[in-house]
């Protein structure tokens, strides 16, 4: 794990420690969103979601018709790189962490898993949500700001 400590410019210093791939997972598990990131148009796209950790993946609802979805199916066997980043910071604090997956995300077609996740990640806006994909984690990074030694 590295350090560096960074000022807020009140004086107060900070530090960043780099989280190992097991803490980094067990703290998004802890929250419920994120941000997906993909490819749209040859360009990248953020979408804000909700998710579930389960088995190691990073599990997603969206529509069939939504942009994201779009992307996953339009990937080479219908698997395409993406980034997920979810975080719990304090403004006030100025302490917290962010974590981010980068891995293939695919379009779970298995009905017994589809029906699983339908039970247990439900939307949150008033839509259809009528595909679950899974992103398998293959780069996990983050780092937790914390208050400083003051050295």
């Amino acid at each position: 794990m590295s350090n560096s400590a960074e000022s807020n410019g009140a004086g107060t210093l900070r530090e960043v420690v780099e989280l190992d791939r097991a803490e980094a997972m067990r703290l998004l598990a802890s929250v419920g969103y994120g941000r997906v990131v993909f490819t749209q148009d040859a360009l990248p796209a953020i979408r804000p979601v909700n998710h579930l950790v389960d088995a190691g993946q990073v599990i997603l609802r969206t529509r069939v018709t939504a942009p994201f979805s779009a992307a996953v199916r339009s990937g080479a066997n219908s698997a395409v790189v993406v980034a997920y980043e979810a975080d719990d910071l304090d403004p006030k604090r100025r302490t917290g962490w962010s974590v981010v997956v980068t891995g293939l995300a695919t379009t779970i077609s298995d009905p017994d898993r589809v029906a699983r996740y339908e039970q247990l990640l439900q939307p949150w806006v008033n839509m259809t949500m009528d595909t679950v994909i899974a992103i398998d984690p293959e780069i996990v990074t983050g780092i937790r700001i914390v208050n400083g030694t003051g050295c």
